[in-house]
């Protein structure tokens, strides 16, 4: 797949700045409700801002002209405007990639400070408390959006622990056959042991939803 270019070692389509800059003109019409809750329902209805479309253009420039058979993108920033990515390309394979939240939360990410990206949110100085609440934020913008026509939702642990399992769902899902690549079992479950874990009563419901309270994932196989 092409994802485009140029890309950096994680994969993402860079340079990043039309994408953050899309991210802050969508984040204009989120109001936040209190207690770790938005109200997203503008991004659904309002006209979408031609600023908007034309930076995602240019972000995607690459991908927007390449003539490969099979071609997509990857940055996580996506997630901030998902309301209006899936109302401009609604008919595209969406890969909706899910991890743990306590192992989310463990190491930093440009979306920690939601503020970054003007939207409207709690501010806080303690780094793990920014990146729940941003974690919080992303999950319910997620949730909020009608899914798209073509999606498939895939546990980072189950890539993991049931390589082979995933992508034969994935194959299925996409149409063409996925190839295995190496994965590190260790990176599944780091919050048991990591010294900056601690529980966080606001992750529970989507722990216990997504089925992370549930019995361990090393023995569930592929969901």
């Amino acid at each position: 797949v092409f994802m485009g270019e140029p890309l950096n070692g994680s994969g993402d389509l860079i340079p990043p700045e039309d994408m953050y800059e899309a991210c802050r003109i969508a984040a204009r019409h989120v109001k936040y409700l209190g207690d770790l809750r938005w109200d997203f329902s503008e991004l659904h209805t309002v006209e979408i801002d031609p600023a908007f479309i034309r930076l995602i253009r240019s972000y995607l420039s690459s991908v927007i002209t390449s003539d490969a058979a099979w071609r997509g993108w990857k940055i996580p920033e996506t997630t901030l405007c998902y309301p209006w990515i899936v109302r401009l390309l609604p008919n595209i394979r969406y890969i909706h990639w899910r991890r743990d939240p306590r192992d989310c939360i463990l190491g930093g990410h440009k979306t920690d400070n939601l503020a970054d990206f003007a939207v409207p949110c709690p501010r806080s100085n303690d780094p793990i408390e920014q990146r729940v609440i941003s974690w919080l934020y992303q999950d319910q913008i997620m949730r909020d959006t009608p899914e798209p026509a073509r999606a498939i939702h895939v546990r980072f642990e189950d890539f993991v622990l049931e390589q082979q399992r995933t992508l034969e769902r994935l194959s299925t899902f996409l149409g063409f056959e996925l190839v295995t690549i190496p994965v590190k079992p260790e990176a599944v479950g780091r919050w048991k042991t990591h010294p900056d874990h601690r529980e966080i009563a606001a992750l529970q419901p989507a722990l216990e939803r997504l089925g992370y309270l549930e019995t361990p994932i090393s023995e569930k196989g592929g969901s």
